[in-house]
């Protein structure tokens, strides 16, 4: 079987039987589609040796690739490879021996509580966009610890209590429970009717995505990382943040709040509680910080 041929079989098995996202789908796509580059689409998968696949991460470093995607590219290699050996494609596989590149360590990019109330009140003080629209977004973002795509996706019916936790369906398409406090229960109960009256003037019925844009229609993933970065850039804030930076202070929060590492890893959704763990790291650094300041002879 050619590569080309190979990469587009494993890049429908992610889509169908693994259940990944369109993102991350299309993330190993743009790998795939540097690998067939690197080695010729047309080139048989039980030929590519070790030397080809050194040449590619080679080549990746020679363009100035960070550590971060080259690392991701081995990774996608690797598993296309691996699953050409499980239905029997080839014998030996070569990407077993390449090794991933040492990356250094980043703590997550996280807000401190001064900040997350500016951008939560910015809406209503700014006037930029839809207030009550994105007040409820930031409000329920940070109370929830929700990733973006979880929340556009959002819909009316798939909340509880009475608006006090509800259902998102995350990576690998695992459903779980998240939850929203007084602040971000308030700014919904805001929204709402206005997104009624919005619906109602456009004459949209059915719709059932919790937030829409004004057309209507659902409110898209780039859609929210743009009011994001309007509200935190020049116009707003002026700290700008991606959207995935209310996850990281949600997590902060709550292990600096004393809430177990464990309650938190499902809490976000992680498969892995090494992932959680870097929030352990972020919170040690501000009691280090916290330290110097505060000790006489910091």
């Amino acid at each position: 079987m050619t590569v080309k041929d190979s990469c587009e079989e494993f890049s429908l098995y992610l889509s169908t039987v693994r259940g990944m996202t369109e993102n991350t789908v299309k993330a190993y796509g743009e790998d795939y589609k540097k690998f067939c580059e690197f080695v010729g689409e047309d080139a048989q998968i039980d030929k590519v040796t070790l030397q080809d696949l050194r040449f590619c991460v080679g080549s990746l470093s020679a363009q100035k690739y960070s550590v971060a995607s080259i690392n991701r590219f081995i990774a996608s290699v690797r598993a296309l490879f691996a699953y050409s050996q499980k239905f029997g494609r080839l014998k030996v596989n070569p990407a077993l021996q390449i090794k991933s590149l040492k990356s250094p360590k980043h703590l997550p990019n996280f807000m401190t509580p001064t900040e997350v109330d500016a951008l939560c009140s910015a809406p209503e003080k700014k006037e930029l966009l839809w207030a009550a629209r994105d007040k409820a977004i930031f409000e329920m973002l940070y109370s929830s610890g929700c990733r973006v795509a979880e929340l556009s996706s959002l819909k009316l019916g798939d909340f509880a209590g009475g608006g006090k936790s509800a259902v998102v369906k995350g990576k690998g398409k695992k459903d779980r429970i998240v939850y929203f406090e007084a602040d971000a229960l308030a700014a919904l109960k805001d929204y709402l009717p206005e997104r009624k009256a919005l619906l109602e003037r456009l004459k949209v019925p059915g719709q059932k995505a919790l937030f829409v844009n004004e057309k209507g229609g659902p409110l898209t993933t780039r859609g929210i990382r743009w009011i994001v970065e309007r509200y935190s850039g020049p116009e707003g804030t002026n700290r700008h943040v991606s959207p995935h930076a209310f996850r990281h202070t949600f997590a902060t929060a709550m292990l600096s709040g004393g809430a177990d590492v464990r309650v938190v890893q499902e809490m976000l959704g992680h498969s892995s509680i090494s992932t959680t763990q870097r929030y352990t790291h972020v919170t040690t650094q501000q009691l280090i910080e916290i330290y110097k300041k505060a000790h006489p002879h910091g």
